[in-house]
């Protein structure tokens, strides 16, 4: 081992003149058994590289949700202490799930702009509430609004990786290409983020950045190209149950992991690979491979963006923290599948329903493609965390919490193998860039007081893996799932749901944390939490769950299961603009879905002024994405309406000739058939008032078709709601539209 030559600075007022760059790289949904460095199957050159060029830690914690790592991340505060106990879309009216940073927990960007550096971020935000996306704003919560001088990338949870609705600075902007042409997501932001430095080198070469680089990839959808995935064709096809125990053995030999760590049984509730038909496996595969393809191109694009880095001679002087995975890998795929909204809105379905449907869109060969909303099994996400119980959306138990970190610092840091076991958390990383800058925690940012950090500085084990770690207690709760660490000790409760089974949990209305069955491990003698000693220690395990309550209390995490309360318990209280009835013109377009009229499962009438053409084309409306959604057009004159109930289920409802050319106005009524969440929907058009066309969707979506796709009118960017029209996008009506009007019934 090489004894690292970085030591701490004396606290200084303003920052010395080689004050280091820093570069933050946020990796989602990603696994810590996924890359091959650390014993897993996938290629991932770069985080490999940098294993090698720096020092890892493999004690490194996340929330075990996407939103609520980002804001811990970006604020060195515990997350429900910013208002994001639930991501910013589920956000409700208690503090700690109110979706809304506050000013007095000012963000790391903040705060060293302040001290000149420039300030850049791409990619996935998700910390504006969702209420203020549109291009309205406000845009205070925006990225500009809390630090950073320059954003690109899109401002959701998730979005597609071929048809994103981006925005610029405070500008909504549309893709530089078509999926046709090549686009693809993480492409798109490793190149603005290479042209960003450039323009830095150039303009501002003395001048240190901060660039705050989070991907998209690999959230679901899971999207990458047909070449990628086909690089691991075969890799996957004896299971996950099989992956986990290879995987095992090589993160032991790799030194990843202890030599005595044990690898934890499956869960009853989880199938077995066996368990699988064997005219399923294919899909299953199919969709595992995909992930791992669409893994290495994000790697491959974070090594573009470091490559540069280094040939425009920053590499030296740069701070690269590669966090792999900004919770542990997602079981919200469940059971495997094409549309993965449908978990997010609590609609079961079977596998034969997916494979169906993928038959209409080209077979096993359209997963991944912009037709598809695919995500893999949950089995595949509880092997991605090998060798852990937990996964994404588990606040209770490693996996859903544990991820790596690399640290490389050619400047001060000397490569060293040796893992760092010190229990550090994402709220680590603020305090660690102040005490390596030499500056102080800030009383007051931008005129405003700030609250402490709850971060500990972890710069003290970058210079010697085998310091005794300082981080003694961390609370976790995700949506009730929680637990509390200290000093070597974790409590567990793994809350009243399971994120791979499907639909909502039975008595989810009548379930109260006070009943929920605790477990207890001991962290210093059971790596991967294989042993619960609750039975054995009934006191410590009392004075853990004692801890939690101060705790959830201290950082407004009360009431437990807050979380839970729109997605488990009350969709119809989702975010939602406050008004009853909007009039739009003909081009108006991407208002995000949160922000837009809910025509989907809300009573509602579209009444549209039109001119048509003879025989006319294009859409005059649609709501969602390729994934789910709904859209109304005209196709060779015909009057279409289709419900795209997450590609399992499409309703088609169309007249049965052509509207006439000339004036008219179009309507579209939606009523309940029953009136309940998911609820049958009658849809009824008309034309200049008279009935023309209607019928009956069977199912509706509850919460929401998408997470970042939208309302357009007069042509339909980002997915095809309808494959109809998928291959003339945007597909613009050849009309007149003059007017819209939409009001809830």
């Amino acid at each position: 081992m090489q004894e690292s030559t970085y030591s701490p600075k004396p606290v200084e007022s303003h920052l010395p003149s080689d004050a280091p760059n820093i570069l933050i790289v946020l990796i989602d949904d990603a696994g810590p058994a996924l890359p091959t460095s650390l014993g897993g199957e996938v290629s991932t050159p770069t985080f490999d590289r940098l294993r090698d060029e720096g020092v890892g830690y493999n004690r490194f914690h996340t929330t075990a949700m996407c939103s609520p790592t980002r804001a811990a991340l970006l604020t060195g505060r515990n997350h429900h202490r910013v208002g994001n106990g639930q991501i910013a879309e589920l956000a409700n009216d208690w503090d700690g799930y109110s979706g809304h940073i506050p000013k007095s927990t000012a963000t790391v960007a903040e705060v060293l702009r302040n001290y000149g550096y420039s300030t850049a971020a791409w990619g996935k935000w998700h910390n504006t509430p969702a209420e203020e996306t549109t291009a309205a704003g406000p845009f205070d919560r925006w990225p500009t609004g809390y630090g950073f001088e320059y954003f690109y990338g899109f401002l959701a949870g998730e979005a597609s990786q071929y048809e994103p609705n981006l925005v610029r600075n405070t500008t909504v902007v549309l893709p530089p290409k078509t999926p046709e042409q090549g686009y693809h997501l993480s492409e798109d932001i490793a190149d603005d983020a290479i042209d960003w430095l450039r323009a830095h080198k150039a303009l501002a070469p003395e001048k240190p950045f901060l660039m705050y680089w989070a991907s998209g990839a690999i959230h679901g959808p899971h999207h990458v190209t047909k070449d990628w995935a086909d690089k691991y064709k075969g890799k996957f096809d004896d299971g996950w149950d099989a992956y986990r125990e290879r995987v095992h053995e090589r993160a032991k030999s790799a030194g990843w992991i202890p030599t005595d760590a044990e690898l934890t049984p499956r869960h009853p509730d989880m199938a077995a690979w066996d368990d699988i038909p064997e005219d399923e496996k294919p899909f299953q595969r199919r969709l595992m491979e995909v992930a791992a393809g669409f893994a290495e191109h994000v790697d491959v694009q974070v090594g573009r963006v470091i490559d540069e880095v280094e040939r425009l001679g920053y590499g030296e002087n740069t701070i690269v923290l590669y966090l792999w995975g900004d919770n542990g890998s997602s079981g919200e795929g469940q059971n495997g599948t094409i549309s993965e909204l449908l978990a997010q809105n609590g609609i079961p379905s079977n596998v034969s329903d997916h494979i169906a449907a993928l038959e209409e869109l080209g077979g096993l060969d359209a997963i991944g493609t912009p037709a598809t909303d695919n995500q893999y099994h949950a089995g595949w996400a509880w092997a991605g965390s090998t060798p852990y119980q937990g996964m994404k959306l588990l606040a209770s138990h490693l996996g859903g919490t544990r991820n790596p970190l690399i640290v490389k610092w050619p400047a001060r840091l000397q490569p060293d193998a040796t893992p760092r076991t010190q229990f550090h958390h994402v709220i680590d990383v603020v305090p660690t860039i102040y005490d390596i800058l030499g500056i102080s925690e800030p009383d007051v940012v931008n005129g405003i007081p700030q609250e402490p950090l709850d971060g500990v500085s972890f710069a003290y084990s970058l210079a010697d893996a085998e310091a005794e770690g300082r981080r003694h207690t961390q609370y976790f709760e995700i949506m009730g799932s929680r637990s509390i660490y200290s000093d070597g000790w974790m409590a567990s409760a793994i809350g009243p749901r399971l994120p791979w089974v499907q639909g909502l949990p039975a008595g989810i209305r009548t379930w109260t944390p006070d009943e929920d069955q605790w477990e207890l491990y001991d962290l210093e003698h059971d790596w991967s939490q294989a042993h619960d000693v609750a039975s054995e220690h009934p006191e410590k395990l009392a004075q853990l769950k004692e801890l939690f309550a101060m705790e959830a209390a201290k950082n407004k995490v009360l009431p437990v299961g807050g979380g839970l309360w729109v997605v488990a318990l009350h969709p119809e209280q989702r975010i939602a603009p406050p008004y009853t009835e909007w009039s739009f013109t003909g081009d108006t377009f991407r208002i995000p879905e949160f922000c837009a009229p809910a025509l989907g499962n809300k009573p509602n009438v579209v009444r549209l002024g039109v001119t048509l053409p003879e025989r006319a084309n294009g859409v005059l409306y649609k709501l969602g994405g390729s994934g789910g959604g709904l859209t109304c057009f005209l196709d060779d004159g015909v009057l279409t309406y289709e419900y795209n109930l997450f590609l399992i289920q499409r309703t088609t409802i169309a007249t049965e000739s052509p509207l006439a050319p000339g004036e008219s106005v179009i309507e579209v009524v939606t009523d309940y058939v029953e009136r309940r969440p998911g609820g049958p929907l009658k849809v009824v058009l008309r034309a200049d008032g008279v009935e023309v066309a209607s019928g009956v969707v069977p199912v509706s979506a509850p919460l929401l078709f998408s997470a970042n796709d939208c309302l357009d009118i007069g042509r339909a960017y980002g997915g095809p709601v309808s494959r109809r029209y998928a291959d003339r996008m945007p597909f613009p009506f050849d009309g007149l539209i003059d007017d819209v009007h939409i009001a809830y019934l």
